[in-house]
C-alpha cells in the first residue's frame, strides 16, 4: 500500500509599514484549510534602519506562531480522536 502525500503551501507577505516596523501575514494552505497568521516587528530606535533585519524577525515570528498554532491543533485533535 503506498504512503499518503499532502502539500502544504505557506506564503509570507511582508508589509514594511515604517521605517521602525514590518508586518508580516503567514498563510498556510492545507487544501482543505487556511491558518492565517498576522506578526510584527519594530526596530530598536537605537539600531540602524536595515530592512532586510525587520522582515527576518517578523517572518520568524510568524512561522513561530503557525508552529505553534499547528501544535495546538493536532493536541486538540488527538484529544477528540482518544475519546471517541
Amino acid at each position: 500500500m503506498p504512503g499518503r502525500t499532502t502539500t502544504w503551501n505557506v506564503r509570507l507577505d511582508i508589509f514594511e509599514e515604517d521605517e521602525d516596523s514590518t508586518a508580516v501575514r503567514a498563510v498556510l494552505d492545507t487544501g482543505d484549510n487556511e491558518l492565517v497568521i498576522r506578526t510584527t516587528a519594530r526596530r530598536n530606535p537605537r539600531d540602524r534602519p536595515v530592512p532586510e533585519i525587520g522582515d527576518e524577525y517578523a517572518a520568524g515570528r510568524a512561522l513561530l506562531e503557525l508552529g505553534q498554532r499547528l501544535l495546538d491543533a493536532g493536541a486538540t485533535d488527538a484529544d477528540d480522536n482518544a475519546h471517541r
